[in-house]
């Protein structure tokens, strides 16, 4: 038997929003951190990094490729480990620097998520 999806109207979904938090990075306070279990990696635009006093020799160079969310490929920057702190934990953290822009200015993934035992509700 066929299941039909509709999409829910606006007084149905207006609960559904991203999971943003604050944070700091090696002692910088960031905000609009996205938590995103659909995510492989944790990633770091470009810009972020910079704000960060951060130059080309702080991170490990890397030949990954990366797929943006129009579907681009681009060649990731680098990686770099920082020390990410969400409220009381503090965890060594791999970010994949990218030079695209996006709604936030961190993005963690399964990984982060995994490494911290959180099962984060993406129906908050």
């Amino acid at each position: 038997m066929p299941a039909i999806f509709e999409k829910p109207s606006d007084d149905e979904s207006h609960h559904l929003k991203a999971l943003f938090v604050k944070g700091r990075v090696d002692g910088h306070l960031i905000s609009k951190i996205l938590i995103d279990g659909g995510a492989a990696i944790n990633n770091m635009p470009y810009a972020v990094y910079r704000k960060l006093g951060k130059g080309d020799q702080d991170w490990t160079k890397t030949d990954m490729m990366l797929k943006d969310f129009e579907g681009n490929v681009s060649l990731v920057k680098g990686a770099i480990c920082v020390e990410l702190t969400i409220d009381s934990k503090t965890l060594p953290t791999t970010f994949f620097v990218i030079s695209g822009k996006g709604a936030y200015n961190l993005l963690l993934g399964r990984d982060w998520i995994l490494a911290n035992c959180c099962i984060p509700s993406t129906m908050h």
